[in-house]
């Protein structure tokens, strides 16, 4: 898509990719132009803040996918049990049955934690939180316990298929994890 006709959006989801693929310190500069279509002077011109714009830009991005499809649905869903099925199916969607790391995971586990801190906080807390209410809704008892341990559950499987260079172990795993939320709601 040439350069005119690429949007911020559009921008955000690609550097997205290179953030996922070369981690937000590996990022060049070159390799973010070249992945978002953009030239030096546009990339600058939608993200005068440089890289760490870029980063607050892409998680903002994530973050509004997350609460539109996953902790808006789980907060205000009247069946748990239907709402917890999509918040897997589209987590499953989201992270490409297991080809896609965690963004988020990824900036919580090196340097950039702390200069995303806030963000990167909020995205864990706020999906335990959306998560612990269904449940609970539900008639779980330990609701948010069990909600730290799916969503944990659901990262350690990102990290496992990606250790082992095999997607079927994040399928494995995500159906072990739903089954355990629809055992706990019934």
């Amino acid at each position: 898509m040439p350069a005119a006709l690429i949007t911020r959006d559009d921008a955000i989801a690609r550097i997205a990719e290179v953030f996922r693929e070369q981690g937000f310190e590996g990022a060049s500069l070159s390799a973010i132009t070249a992945a978002s279509g953009l030239g030096k002077g546009s990339l600058y011109n939608h993200f005068p803040g440089g890289k760490d714009e870029m980063a607050a830009a892409v998680l903002a991005h994530v973050d509004a996918w997350f609460e539109r499809e996953v902790y808006a649905p789980l907060r205000e869903a009247d069946n748990p049990d239907e709402a917890v099925a999509a918040m897997f199916a589209a987590v499953d969607k989201y992270f490409r049955s297991g080809r896609r790391i965690c963004l988020v995971g990824a900036f919580a586990l090196d340097a950039t934690r702390d200069r995303f801190a806030a963000s990167v906080q909020d995205y864990f807390a706020r999906w335990i939180a959306a998560l612990a209410a269904c449940l609970k809704r539900g008639g779980v008892k330990h609701a948010k316990a069990q909600a730290e341990t799916i969503v944990a559950g659901i990262q350690g499987a990102l990290v496992l298929s990606r250790a082992l260079d095999d997607t079927a172990a994040f399928g494995r795993q995500l159906q072990q994890l739903q089954h355990q939320a629809e055992s706990a709601l019934a």
